[in-house]
C-alpha cells in the first residue's frame, strides 16, 4: 500500500494551490489528502493538521509548502505513521525560531514591501500580498491570468502564526527532503540552503529560475521529491 501524502499550504495561498501535485500523484496511485491550514498561529495550525493525521491509516509523508514547512514541522510530533517529511520552498525552524526570523536571517525577501495589513478586532493583524503585487512577488513564472487568480483567492497569515515559535521540530527525527526555487523572493535562498543542510535533508533539489509558487509552476518537480520520500518507506 502507498502512503497517504498530505499536504498543507503555506501563507496567501489555499488548498487548491496543490492542484497540479494533487493530479500526478494521484495518477501514480497516491492516497492525497490537501490539509486544510488556517494560518492563524502555529501551535493551532500545526494541532489541527495533527488531528487530521490520527484519523490515517498507514504511512504517510507529510508535504509543507512555505509557512506550511513550519506547520508540519510541529504537526508530526508524536506520530509514528509519519515516515518523512518534504519541504517545498518551505520554513524548517528550529525550536524557539519563528518564520519572520527566518524569513530575514538571510538578505533577499523583497516580501514586506508588498504587504496589506488588515487589524482585526484581538488586536492582531491579517497580512495580505497586495494584489497588483501578488504577480511579481509571489509567483512570477505563471501566467498572469493564473497569478490574478491566486491574488483573488489568497489566505492571510495572522501575526500571531509569523511571529511564534516552533516547538520541537519533527525534522530532527524524521528523514526530510527539500525542493525550493532559485528567484524565491519570499524566503531567500541562502535561507532555502541554510535550512536544508541544518535539516540533514536527503536531498536539495534546487530549481532553476523558479519562484516561491512551485506547487503551482513546478508541479513536477515538486512530485518528484514527494515520491522519492515515498519510495524510501520501508
Amino acid at each position: 500500500m502507498k502512503p497517504t501524502i498530505v499536504l498543507v499550504h503555506g501563507a496567501f495561498a489555499e488548498s487548491a494551490s496543490w492542484s497540479g501535485v494533487i493530479q500526478r500523484l494521484r495518477a501514480d496511485g497516491y492516497p492525497v489528502i490537501a490539509a486544510p491550514n488556517p494560518l492563524r498561529s502555529l501551535s493551532s495550525d500545526a494541532a489541527g493538521v495533527s488531528a487530521l493525521l490520527t484519523t490515517i491509516d498507514g504511512p504517510v509523508v507529510l508535504v509543507g509548502h512555505s509557512y506550511g514547512g513550519a506547520v508540519i514541522s510541529n504537526a508530526a510530533a508524536g506520530h509514528d505513521n509519519v515516515k518523512a517529511l518534504v519541504f517545498v520552498a518551505a520554513f524548517a525552524p528550529e525550536v524557539g525560531e519563528s518564520i519572520g526570523e527566518l524569513s530575514g536571517k538571510f538578505p533577499g525577501s523583497t516580501l514586506g514591501d508588498t504587504l496589506q495589513e488588515v487589524p482585526l478586532p484581538d488586536g492582531t493583524v491579517d497580512l495580505y500580498i497586495r494584489q497588483d503585487r501578488f504577480h511579481q512577488q509571489f509567483t512570477a513564472d505563471v501566467s498572469a491570468e493564473r497569478a490574478a487568480l491566486d491574488a483573488a483567492t489568497q489566505r492571510p497569515l495572522n501575526t500571531t502564526a509569523l511571529n511564534e515559535g516552533s516547538g520541537e521540530p519533527a525534522w530532527k527525527n524524521l528523514p526530510s527532503w527539500f525542493v525550493y526555487p532559485e528567484l524565491d523572493l519570499n524566503i531567500p535562498l541562502e535561507a532555502h540552503r541554510f535550512m536544508a543542510e541544518r535539516a540533514g535533508a536527503r536531498a536539495a533539489v534546487e530549481l532553476s529560475g523558479a519562484s516561491h509558487a512551485i506547487p503551482a509552476s513546478q508541479p513536477a518537480a515538486v512530485v518528484e521529491s514527494i515520491v522519492q520520500a515515498a519510495a524510501s518507506i520501508g
